[in-house]
């Protein structure tokens, strides 16, 4: 039985750590919050009365309060942090995407290795209820062999805002900040691609950096679209899977990041719960196909027992610089408008 919670320490109080990761930490007995990293003192109080604030993130990454470090910054300092965590003996989770080049991935995945640390990356989009419900109908085989699969990120957000995933520097964009969840999900349904390429546009008015993305990724027979748009009022699907014996579709998203900013916790009435099932049809026929309830607490309770010695890391470092590389690969297309191979190595 472990003697004491493990620490945490979350370095950004973004959007991301203020909405994701403080709350769900919170909902998992065996972890606690001690320290966050901020330059904005009075805005974590306000929430977290309790945890020390430090406002340089190198020293909240290396606290010698935390075993735990939840790295949740800007994208372009994603790898420098988490190196600093390792290199002092911390288990780290790293904010998508992991890190912003393939050779930075494979170097954090052997320092955490070298060290004998848990190193992970929050994909909390695994633990969406329309994911699982696309996985269960994969693993239910009523598809027969499913030849295509379509995942959407799409929202309407015509105004661009005055925040650093919508500026023109490295890891801004779309394409990394959206682009991250829909590769990691394709990945861990259908494994590498044989080849991948892409497109990228920016469509807003006032926007200096893309805000529409597509990716193709090759499997042979089967194709994987993945598309992500800011200018998106309705209509579209969130997945759909397309198989030989039918094709089954989900139009809405899960629920749990509009619970979580409304205040709702893991645990709550109804919390996860997907209000729309999916459709199936077999070219005759169609039904109902209800989903299970999301439940993005799952990545840091398995985290807990990965860090304990008693289960798996929920998403290995192996995973992350797969689905880094293919990110890598669709921008290096974008850039190049070619189809480009991917490295199972």
């Amino acid at each position: 039985m472990n003697a004491r919670p493990i620490r945490v320490a979350v370095v950004g109080y973004g959007y991301a750590g203020k909405t994701f990761h403080a709350p769900l930490i919170a909902a998992v007995p065996g972890l606690e919050l001690v320290v966050v990293g901020s330059g904005r003192a009075e805005i974590v109080h306000a929430d977290l009365p309790d945890v020390r604030v430090i406002c340089n993130p190198l020293e909240a990454a290396t606290t010698e309060a935390a075993d735990l470090v939840v790295i949740a910054t800007p994208n372009p300092t994603h790898a420098t942090l988490a190196t600093a965590a390792l290199e002092a003996g911390k288990h780290v989770v790293v904010d998508k995407p992991f890190a912003l080049t393939t050779d930075d991935a494979r170097r954090l995945s052997a320092l955490a290795v070298a060290k004998g640390c848990v190193l992970s990356v929050f994909q909390n989009r695994r633990w969406d209820s329309d994911f699982l419900g696309a996985r269960a109908a994969l693993d239910g085989g009523t598809l027969g062999d499913v030849v295509h699969f379509e995942s959407h990120f799409d929202r309407f957000r015509p105004a661009v805002r005055d925040r650093w995933r919508e500026r023109a520097v490295p890891g801004g964009g779309i394409l990394y900040d959206l682009g991250p969840h829909l590769i990691d999900q394709a990945l861990d349904l259908f494994g590498l691609p044989q080849s991948v390429i892409a497109s990228s546009a920016t469509q807003r008015a006032g926007a200096s950096i893309d805000d529409w993305a597509h990716v193709v990724l090759d499997y042979g027979r089967l194709r994987v679209i993945l598309h992500a748009s800011m200018l998106v009022a309705g209509g579209a699907v969130r997945l759909a899977l397309h198989g030989t014996k039918g094709s089954w579709i989900k139009r809405s998203g899960d629920v749990q990041e509009a619970q979580l900013r409304a205040g709702l916790r893991p645990g709550s009435a109804g919390w996860g719960v997907d209000p729309e099932p999916a459709q199936f049809y077999d070219g005759a026929t169609r039904c109902e196909v209800p989903v299970p309830a999301g439940d993005y607490g799952q990545y840091y309770s398995a985290l807990l027992e990965a860090i304990l010695g008693r289960g798996q890391n929920p998403v290995t470092p192996a995973q992350a610089v797969a689905t880094t590389n293919v990110l890598e690969l669709a921008g290096a297309s974008i850039g190049t408008g070619r189809r480009l191979s991917v490295d199972s190595n």
